[in-house]
């Protein structure tokens, strides 16, 4: 399988969930300004939303947008541990989760990162923090988002609170949601994704 990816954009969220499960994937990086791969290719052909996460599958075909592409990795190894199983409510509640962060969080960000506008950005902020809120409240009695266990959200939600560094929303305010990303930044898996993003670990 290849991923097309950006460095830090929430392709590192797959790529992270392929390295805890040990699987090997081929990396092309797409200069998402110019809609470029790194061999030259036009990505828009290749992918007509212009975004990443892409993933090419081993048929040809290209899966994407990430609420199905990080369930779809986690099922190529269902051992790892990274989804409930299918059909299962715990299965149902990783969805929810990946709907929430896709929806309201990351999509929070879009007017901070694009678009140059004070009061939208101001307004993105407040949003951003009343997430950043309640998913403090969620973790208040668990290690991860859904709950003993490492999944393919909480690989997710790591990239996002990356952004909040670049966006410069300080998540000190949020001791749990800054101690939940120090403990997602030490899985060996995730140093291994970063390096290879050459990101700052």
């Amino acid at each position: 399988m290849k991923l097309y990816y950006s460095p830090g954009a929430c392709s590192l969220a797959v790529h992270i969930a392929a390295k805890e499960e040990g699987l090997a994937l081929d990396l092309v990086r797409v200069d998402l300004k110019g809609h470029r791969t790194e061999h030259g290719e036009d990505f828009l052909r290749l992918n007509p939303k212009g975004y990443v996460p892409a993933l090419g599958l081993d048929d040809g075909t290209l899966l994407t947008e990430i609420v199905a592409i990080l369930p779809f990795i986690a099922d190529q190894k269902p051992e790892a541990g990274l989804a409930p199983p299918p059909q299962s409510m715990a299965r149902t509640r990783l969805l929810e989760w990946l709907a929430f962060l896709a929806t309201e969080l990351h999509k929070a960000f879009g007017p901070i990162f694009h678009h140059g506008d004070d009061t939208l950005e101001a307004e993105a902020r407040d949003t951003i923090e009343k997430w950043l809120a309640y998913i403090a409240d969620q973790l208040a009695d668990r290690d991860f988002l859904m709950g003993a266990h490492f999944t393919v959200a909480d690989a997710y939600l790591f990239v996002i609170l990356r952004w909040c560094d670049i966006a410069k929303i300080p998540i000190g305010g949020f001791p749990v949601v800054a101690k939940y990303r120090a403990r997602i930044a030490a899985r060996p898996a995730v140093q291994a994704a970063m390096r290879e993003e050459r990101l700052k670990l």
